[in-house]
This record gives structure tokens, sequence and C-alpha cells, in this order.
């Protein structure tokens, strides 16, 4: 979390529009000291965080023994020059959007896993129309069940829902339409996404 409280980020309308709309986060937990991650798709619902591990992986082992997760979403992101400002004396940084998710976590069984990963390819496939929705029923009779046993579903109870909003506010509103106009320039997806935003706060 950034330091700088002009950059924290705390409107749960903003961060969960961020977490639905990446759908992707940072899955991190601790095992005898040592920090483990994974990228894993995500919900977020009501006080709730729902996500899935290949039972392989050593994070799913580490959470269900420590009870306790921290979920990253990362948004738009873009390197900023310090000539994009038109100020004197300034330096590079990075301007970016992210939400931090935490709490304990609980497996769910199988049948909450099951449902876990309809959900999920509901949410995302609902993005593909108007392609025909992917569902479970297009598999062969037993490949689900049997794939379903190497997945850990898990469910956190969010106790801190929390993010980075790091737009340039703490430079004058001249600077920032100035940082807007060279992102912009600069095209792509996350600069133009950033540019938009520069100036709201």
């Amino acid at each position: 979390m950034h330091p700088a409280t002009a950059f924290r980020e705390t409107d749960p309308a903003r961060l969960a529009a961020l977490v639905a709309e990446r759908g992707l986060a940072l899955i991190i937990g601790v095992e005898a000291g040592r920090p483990l991650a994974a990228h894993a798709p995500v919900l977020l619902g009501k006080g709730w965080l729902r996500f899935h591990l290949s039972r392989a992986n050593p994070l799913a082992a580490a959470l269900a023994a420590s009870g306790h997760a921290l979920a990253v979403v990362t948004g738009p992101e873009t390197y900023v020059s310090p000539d994009w400002y038109g100020l004197a004396d300034q330096v590079p940084t990075w301007n970016y959007l992210s939400a931090e998710i935490e709490g304990p976590v609980r497996a769910l069984d199988r049948a909450g896993t099951a449902a876990l990963l309809d959900a999920l390819s509901a949410v995302f496939e609902a993005r593909l129309a108007p392609k025909p929705a992917w569902t479970r029923a297009k598999m062969s009779p037993g490949r689900f069940e049997a794939m379903l046993g190497g997945v850990a579903g898990f469910e956190m109870t969010v106790q801190r829902l929390e993010g980075v909003r790091k737009l340039s506010q703490n430079r004058p509103a001249e600077a920032q339409a100035s940082l807007a106009r060279a992102l912009e320039q600069v095209g792509g997806e996350d600069a133009s996404a950033l540019a938009r935003l520069t100036g709201e706060g």
C-alpha cells in the first residue's frame, strides 16, 4: 500500500468496480515465514472474495493451514516522465490503480468449488457476447467432475478493502492536464485510461 494518503483509495464502489473489471488477482499467503503468491480469477461480493487455485499449488495448502490471505488487483498502470508535467525539478514515477483485499479464508467444499467455477465462467463468458457462452455442459460426461478434484476453492471474509489511486493528484491542475495530454499521445489502453482519469483525483 502506498504510504501517501493523497493516493489512498477507500471508496468501496470504485474498488469493487476495479476488481470486477480486471478479474484477476495476485493471491498472497505465508508458509513458515516465506511468502507465497499465485494469480487467480476472483469474484468480489458483499463482504466476500472467492477464488480458486490448483490443488497442487503450495499456496493452496498454505492458505488452508494459515486461514488468511491478501489479494491484490492491479488496474491500469503507466510510467510517467518528469518532462510531461511542465515543471522543474521533477523525477520519474509510475501512476496506477490497485485494490487490496485482505481477510480470513476458508476452503470451499466440492459443491462450493463447482459453483464458484460456474459463476466465474458465467461472468467472464458474458464479456464475450455475442459469442454463445461456454458452460461445462459442453464437456464430456464426467470430465468436469474428474478435473474438479484438482481445484481448491476458497472464500475470503473481507476485513480490509482499500487501494491506491495514484494519478498525480499531488501536482498542480496545470501539470495534471499536461500529463493527461502526454499520456493520450503515448496511447495504449492503460495510458489512455489513466489520461481520462487524471484530474479526477
